[in-house]
């Protein structure tokens, strides 16, 4: 098996539903027959919250760089039918150790090692572009960007594809943007049409057809420790995340 892609979930902004899509986009893809990897990056750790890990003391990505744990030993099985390495605080020394070492690209050098075994990587990332972020563009070969419907929402989303765009040509990375991802949108919102609208007239080539709606469901599903697909199939949202699946299937495979 080859990976068919390592996919890289940023938005600099917070409260986008950046973890939201990739729990639910995992657990799609999963459900279309994908061996799924997610790995979260984030010291906040709530992607590993939402997969409904049984561990206690799961290793992170700080075991394997620090003490150097295999990779393989620091995979869990999720309760979306994904695996996940896990995330939490300890990342936060983590970005320090990269930095201190001059160790750019751990990230990239330990997904190599398990590429083979998944046809997708998913990396959830911070809300802010610091070096796991970094970490996380440098390793990926395509970008997702979560996007709420919202005025202040298109600031900073063309600094972030020209970081994408300067890492691939100074040849660090092969990254591209796959494509913005309306989120938490209710079109009953006037601001949230006006927004999308933009969006259509301005990354018309990058935007996906899927629009996420804001939806209960999937707000409520991560404190059950699942994905909403498990938590309520039929809602909205997800199935949304699995028309979105479908879409990125096709972006990437070209199927």
């Amino acid at each position: 098996m080859k990976n068919k892609s390592t996919i890289a979930v940023i938005n600099q902004k917070g409260g986008v539903g950046k973890t939201t899509t990739v729990i639910n986009l995992a657990s799609a893809l999963s459900q279309q027959g994908k061996k799924i990897l997610v790995i979260d990056l984030d010291p906040q750790g709530n992607a590993t919250t939402a997969a409904g890990l049984k561990e206690d003391n799961p290793n992170t990505l700080y075991e394997i760089f620090f003490d150097n744990t295999s990779i393989n030993d620091s995979i869990y099985k999720s309760s979306g039918g994904y695996d996940i390495l896990p995330g939490g605080q300890d990342l936060l020394a983590l970005e320090v150790g990269i930095r201190n070492q001059n160790a750019q690209q751990f990230l990239a050098k330990n997904i190599a090692k398990i590429s083979t075994s998944f046809d997708y990587t998913i990396i959830d990332t911070p809300p802010t572009l610091n070096q796991l972020t970094v970490e996380a563009l440098l390793a990926a070969s395509g970008t997702l960007i979560p996007l709420q419907c919202e005025y202040y929402s298109l600031e900073g989303i063309s600094g972030l594809m020209d970081t994408v765009q300067s890492l691939s040509n100074k040849n660090l990375s092969s990254n591209r943007v796959l494509g913005i991802i309306r989120t938490m949108v209710d079109m009953r919102n006037n601001l949230a049409k006006e927004v999308s609208e933009e969006l259509e007239n301005h990354f018309s080539h990058i935007l996906f057809n899927t629009i996420i709606p804001r939806n209960i469901k999937l707000a409520e599903a991560p404190s059950h420790g699942v994905a909403a697909l498990q938590y309520m199939p039929s809602s909205y949202g997800a199935k949304a995340y699995l028309a979105l699946a479908g879409e990125l299937i096709r972006k990437v495979e070209n199927v």
